[in-house]
């Protein structure tokens, strides 16, 4: 029997391994903490990824190995896969732990982005503010998440308030200046990737977010063919160029009818959540199915699906029970402030029935604000 190992215990992980139980997989999960909730369904190893002993004792028991964040240390990956086979690669995995790496790759391979720049020093920040003029995010290039290590700059009197807040990780994580896209929609390719180099693509995804945490999903994306294409074709040059093998998302903001790039994840990702009772292959098996060699699954759409996120606490799950597309997802975390507790997705057969699900359920859970902008796309 193959064993897979994650690095991360997060809920990822927990529905790589709920998702690899029809394969007859077994798990391994590596993460920091002891009560990571993956561990209520597989076996948990508790260590620092940097402890080359624990790490040891992860590969002696691992077929192949895979993450659930992009945190992990890059070069225990690179020590993971001397000695077992590792997917995706150490090097994606670095690409997207660092966000001017990344986008200077995103130029390189002609996928369009916003400015950009690197600073390094106060003076710098600001000669960088003035040249790209108008609006900008100051962000750290590493480790920043969910809206965390940024700063919105608006004016060039905020600039000291935003290296007051992130100038002294400018010699650790480093820092980026982006120029702030008045983007029209959010929107994600989800994609998959073989062993043998086939390609797959879900459904594009668009995405609602509230400060910086992703709110809802919806899928498939009212968008022109030939944009939908346009985004696909970034996404294979990507997965291309790095060799990729498994799921990732490529964040794209829609403006003007053209595409940029914001970022890429180089794991299973939240906008794809909606693929396991929506899609015909959820992204969470493809992934295993990538890893593992194995053929992967079709990625149509079955009907219409939008994910509601759920953060800080659950809401009750009747609301959602009670509608005939309705599923629940409980990650088994102890309720806190700003973090990702569960999610819902409800299906439906077309756009015109899923409205009215959101729109009932979003009532009777006082979320109304949450499902508006879905219900909206939906009913345009």
């Amino acid at each position: 029997m193959t064993t897979v190992g994650i690095l991360g215990g997060g809920q990822l992980a927990r529905m790589l391994a709920l998702s690899g139980a029809p394969l007859g997989l077994r798990f391994l999960v590596m993460d920091a903490a002891t009560d990571a909730c993956a561990g209520q369904f597989a076996p948990l190893l508790a260590g620092d990824y940097r402890d080359e002993a624990a790490l040891a004792e992860f590969a002696s028991r691992v077929d192949v190995a895979t993450f659930d964040f992009e945190n992990v240390p890059a070069e225990s990956a690179e020590w993971l896969a001397e000695r077992i086979p590792v997917f995706p690669s150490p090097r994606a995995l670095a690409v997207a732990q660092d966000r001017l790496v990344e986008k200077n790759l995103f130029r390189r391979l002609g996928i369009p982005v916003g400015d950009f720049a690197a600073v390094a020093a106060r003076s710098e920040l600001e000669a960088e503010v003035a040249r790209i003029g108008g609006a900008c995010i100051l962000k750290t290039r590493r480790l920043g998440y969910d809206g965390k290590g940024q700063f919105r700059i608006r004016t060039p009197a905020d600039v000291q308030g935003a290296w007051d807040a992130l100038g002294a990780q400018a010699k650790t994580v480093g820092l980026i200046v982006e120029a702030f896209i008045p983007f029209e929609r959010e929107l994600s390719v989800v994609a998959v990737r073989g062993r043998d180099g086939e390609f797959r693509t879900w459904p594009l995804t668009e995405n609602w977010h509230v400060d910086g945490v992703l709110s809802a999903s919806l899928a498939p994306a009212a968008i022109d063919a030939a944009l939908a294409e346009a985004a696909y074709a970034h996404a294979r040059t990507l997965a291309e160029a790095l060799d990729y093998v498994g799921v990732f998302a490529l964040e794209l903001f829609h403006r003007d009818g053209q595409w940029l790039a914001n970022e890429m994840a180089p794991r299973v990702h939240n906008s794809g959540h909606w693929t396991i009772e929506g899609a015909e292959t959820s992204q969470f098996q493809n992934h295993l199915r990538a890893v593992l060699g194995l053929p992967l699954g079709d990625t149509r759409v079955l009907g219409h699906a939008c994910m509601l996120n759920w953060i800080g606490e659950m809401p009750a799950a009747a609301p959602i029970l009670r509608e005939p597309g309705g599923h629940w997802h409980d990650y088994g975390k102890e309720p806190r402030a700003g973090r990702k507790v569960g999610h819902a997705t409800l299906r439906a057969d077309n756009a015109v029935a899923l409205a009215e699900a959101l729109r009932r359920a979003g009532s009777a859970l006082g979320r109304e604000a949450q499902v508006a902008p879905v219900i909206e796309r939906l009913s345009g």
